[in-house]
């Protein structure tokens, strides 16, 4: 399928999507939306896919925001059809079962910071900078940000960075726990590529198993938690990949995962 708005390419069982809008700093409109949409549910049919990256076209951006442009010239019932569109696409991709990793170059702010919220790991450049600025438009964040901020940092913390509308650098988000690590500029992609193909080589089955684990659990009790736990787990026990890595596990060699969701 052609994309104008977005790159998607994948090579060995790693897919990426870049947010390819440069001149508009990757801004969100409904076009790139949409383009997103069917990315991801190709990707979400494709087995052969272990791993998404997203990233952001240019030196300057991950993803700025929604476009202004358009956010301007919504009434209520508009600005309501926006929301819950752009909160289905990022529900979207959170509900992915695979595991994605956002390589965040620049300005992810507004709809681009809620992106990365729904993101399981978070690398970025040491010149990117995190932000739900909304407050100073008169709005409030409308694609999650207010629902999965204060569940990755803490209500405090997440009401802070709503109510001012403040941007934070990636040193910080580092430490308040948006991003995973933060590396030199030139480094970015072949870190992120580099944990990509580490995960890749993964067992299909477990590592599904454990985002599905990891996700389901995080706001149900701990007893529930773990009798999720408990059936991800016996899940993996009739995959191939179980039984390739506790042989070569025994045998003293590395193991090779070919097992399929099938197996």
């Amino acid at each position: 399928m052609d994309y104008t708005n977005i790159i998607f390419k994948v090579e060995d069982g790693i897919a990426t999507i870049i947010f390819n809008r440069p001149k508009a700093l990757n801004a969100l409109n409904d076009e790139l939306l949409m383009e997103f949409s069917r990315a991801l549910d190709e990707i979400a049919c494709d087995e052969n896919i272990r791993v998404l990256i997203l990233s952001g076209a240019g030196e300057k951006s991950f993803v700025a925001g929604a476009d202004i442009t358009e956010l301007a010239k919504f009434n209520s019932l508009e600005g309501k059809t926006f929301a819950k569109n752009g909160q289905r696409i990022i529900g979207k991709l959170q509900e992915l079962p695979i595991p994605v990793i956002a390589a965040v170059n620049g300005f992810a702010l507004g709809g681009g910071c809620e992106v990365v919220l729904a993101c399981d790991i978070v690398y970025a450049s040491e010149k990117a900078t995190f932000g739900l600025p909304e407050i100073n438009l008169g709005l409030i964040p409308g694609f999650g940000g207010t629902q999965r901020l204060p569940r990755l940092i803490g209500s405090n913390m997440a009401k802070e960075m709503i109510f001012t509308g403040k941007m934070i650098p990636a040193s910080e988000a580092l430490v308040i726990g948006i991003a995973n690590r933060v590396f030199a500029p030139e480094a970015l992609i072949e870190e992120t590529i580099k944990t990509a193909r580490l995960i890749a080589a993964k067992g299909k089955v477990s590592l599904r198993a454990a985002k599905q684990a990891v996700n389901n659990g995080i706001n149900v009790d701990l007893v529930t938690g773990c009798c999720i736990e408990a059936d991800a787990f016996a899940l993996c026990m009739s995959s191939k990949d179980k039984n390739e890595g506790t042989t070569a596990f025994l045998e003293k060699r590395k193991a090779v995962f070919k097992g399929t969701l099938k197996d």
